[in-house]
């Protein structure tokens, strides 16, 4: 079993604080002969007799910058690595997802009790690759709130990070200025992280991922940071997205990471302008497994989305580490306060972007897997309405 097999496991079996300290190596294995020109890959463990997930293993890689017959480019001084097509294959789901819910309105009290609750603490020792939701510099929850940023932070330092790298691509505006109108330098100034402007980074710097099961017209494009990190961690919002995705949570969250555009290829524009958009938004999520996953729910868009629409107050924070139960339980939110037609159709499974991650097998595959952990009256009675849509 892969070390974040087992962290996930524990989670399910009612694993507490008390098993945080069995549970401080839940990072990727290492192969020390996996070299590149940036250092080691993580690649799965080889445990004998382990169950392996395909999708969480980086696929056949090669340069990023790709041409107009999307053949695959060395950047200056690289070796060129052809982008091999494989076929994605189904893995076996987990037996049940743990999602901590605190029902409060103060953030940082609820990002603390939230992953207090979780119980697991997988980014002791690790170096953190932090994934916020900085799309625009339009204030929470159209961006990551300020106060959830800080929390967060210091809760990730509290659980021992060796260091902490915050990651970004904004969608709407110049990724640097939203960064600097959001307080995000200031904010790594004072608490003492490391800021990446992924749409700054040479094309060097970007990993080619493809698989003929994909949606993608020729794959898409990640930041070899993404895939040379020992821990990535999401903080999402809750809300819905008027551009093609219907809602966008943690699996959205992880466009961020994709490249918008390499050379002569516009990742995003195919996104934007694809049927199938949402199931190519749960394909970028095949590229890393986040340890943690915190979502901001203290307000939330039930229309309009990414950065402005019509705000609610579902007053709540949400920790886990399976995206898929993450945004199911969002969605949920969402149906409960009254939401989109589209966000509103079918069962929840039903949503594109959650039947794909699900086929992919990034996490649970059904409502009865997820297991909403509570730990006061007020939580567990709101718990107790969300499961009513699940």
């Amino acid at each position: 079993m892969k070390r974040r097999e087992f962290c996930r496991h524990i989670a399910i079996l009612g694993g507490t604080v008390v098993l945080a300290p069995l549970v401080k190596g839940c990072t990727p294995y290492v192969d020390p002969t996996a070299t590149s020109e940036s250092g080691p890959q993580a690649v799965p463990s080889p445990t004998a007799g382990a169950t392996q997930r395909p999708t969480r293993t980086p696929l056949p890689t090669g340069t990023a910058k790709i041409d107009p017959t999307h053949t695959p480019e060395p950047a200056p001084g690289d070796t060129p690595q052809p982008a091999a097509t494989t076929t994605a294959s189904v893995t076996p789901v987990a037996s049940a997802a743990s999602v901590a819910l605190v029902k409060t309105t103060n953030r940082a009290e609820g990002v603390r009790r939230a992953i207090e609750l979780f119980g697991l603490n997988p980014v002791r020792g690790s170096r953190v690759l932090l994934k916020p939701n900085y799309n625009s510099a339009d204030p929470a929850p159209g961006s990551t709130h300020h106060e959830t940023m800080q929390s967060l932070v210091l809760q990730l330092n509290e659980l021992g990070a060796r260091s902490i790298t915050v990651g970004e691509r904004s969608g709407m505006g110049a990724t640097r200025e939203v960064l600097e109108q959001m307080g995000v330098f200031s904010l790594g100034d004072e608490l003492g992280f490391d800021t990446v402007v992924f749409d700054e980074l040479e094309d060097r710097d970007w990993i080619l991922r493809q698989s003929a099961d994909f949606h993608w017209q020729s794959g898409f494009a990640v930041p070899r940071i993404l895939l040379d990190s020992e821990c990535v961690v999401q903080i999402c919002n809750l809300k819905t997205h008027r551009y093609g995705g219907h809602f966008t949570m943690s699996l959205k969250n992880g466009v961020g990471f994709a490249a918008s555009k390499l050379g002569s290829k516009d990742y995003m524009n195919e996104l934007h302008n694809s049927s199938y958009q949402r199931q190519m938004i749960a394909e970028i999520n095949t590229a890393y497994s986040p340890s943690l996953i915190v979502m901001d729910g203290v307000e939330a868009f039930v229309d309009g989305g990414p950065a402005r629409g019509t705000v609610v107050s579902p007053s709540v924070v949400l920790a886990g580490n399976d995206p898929i139960a993450i945004d199911a339980v969002g969605v949920a939110i969402l149906r409960l306060f009254g939401t989109t037609p589209e966000v509103s159709r079918g069962t929840i499974f039903q949503q594109e972007q959650i039947a794909r991650a699900v086929e992919l097998g990034l996490g649970i595959d059904s409502p009865e897997r997820i297991n909403l952990i509570t730990a006061d009256p007020e939580s567990e009675g709101y718990a107790n309405q969300i499961r009513q849509f699940l």
